[in-house]
């Protein structure tokens, strides 16, 4: 009895608890939460501003060694501190008698204004060609015909039909900007599935709530993108369209100086145009991951 009695317990006892492996480390990575990317291999998923300003300092660090080493001549390619010393000196002094933030101001007037009128005009003309076989057949051909013509070729009609005023200059970069957004909005149409028109219809929605609920939403991405390439020729267009009795602007500017072989001020200029763009750009990029934040993970 005592025998059995000793070896009762021994029996009832289950297998001591195995510790699990890998400790805190291992606890961490098992409560981290999953990134689409790495479960369902998203394209083009990640963060990448930290190699992007690896890439940045690399770039700068090149150039300032070509100029230091004296491989290319400061004529041609300045160096980094030049370019920085010619921007202080333009913000205090001014380029042809105007402060640097007055030409910075006036060209991103002409760009931003009209960029504003192209997208109020392009967007719904856009959205009403992608539901309307009638207007895509009258807007269409005009938007495809001048749409790869380069701003300069038409620049001289731009003159003697609107003169040298400011109007020539607004409509030159509205037109380089008004057909991919127009375009890009007429594309959107086609991302709303079939499926969710004819749900949506068999509810009892109006053609209007089809085109609110349903149809902008899933265009929103397209257009939003749009946008940003209709920003970019913009700008672009910007030193075409002060190239005719500009006195003021960025454009205006680098023209000048490249006359003149100032190669500091060209670059600088063109730095401040990159800048200006690359800003408005980043803030396309956020408002877009407000407005649609479903786009790439669906």
């Amino acid at each position: 009895m005592s025998d059995i009695t000793k070896t009762k317990p021994a029996e009832t006892e289950g297998p001591a608890p195995r510790r699990k492996s890998g400790g805190l480390i291992a606890r961490l990575a098992k409560g981290r939460a999953t990134r689409p990317g790495e479960t369902y291999g998203v394209p083009g998923y990640g963060d990448t501003m930290i190699l992007s300003f690896v890439t940045i300092l690399v770039l700068i660090g090149i150039w300032w060694a070509v100029t230091a080493l004296g491989l290319v001549k400061p004529l041609f390619v300045p160096s980094p501190v030049a370019i920085v010393a010619k921007f202080f000196d333009t913000m205090q002094n001014g380029f042809t008698g105007t402060p640097l933030y007055v030409h910075i101001f006036i060209s991103a007037a002409r760009v931003f204004s009209a960029f504003l009128l192209a997208c109020v005009i392009g967007i719904p003309l856009g959205l009403a060609m992608g539901m309307s076989p009638m207007i895509r057949g009258i807007f269409d051909p005009p938007i495809e015909f001048y749409r790869p013509i380069p701003p300069l070729a038409y620049l001289p009609l731009m003159i003697i039909w609107f003169g040298i005023g400011e109007t020539s200059k607004v409509l030159l970069i509205f037109l380089s900007v008004f057909a991919p957004v127009a375009l890009g909005a007429r594309s959107g149409v086609k991302s709303a599935a079939i499926e969710q028109i004819h749900a949506a219809y068999s509810f009892g929605a109006s053609r209007w709530k089809v085109m609110r609920y349903v149809i902008l939403p899933s265009a929103l991405p397209e257009i939003l993108t749009a946008m940003r390439i209709g920003i970019g020729f913009g700008w672009t267009t910007l030193v075409a369209a002060e190239m005719v009795a500009a006195t003021k602007g960025i454009g205006y500017m680098v023209l000048s100086a490249s006359q003149f072989l100032q190669t500091p001020t060209v670059i600088m200029g063109i730095i401040v145009i990159a800048a200006i763009a690359y800003a408005f750009d980043m803030l396309m990029r956020f408002l877009e991951r407000r407005l649609v934040p479903w786009k790439g993970k669906a």
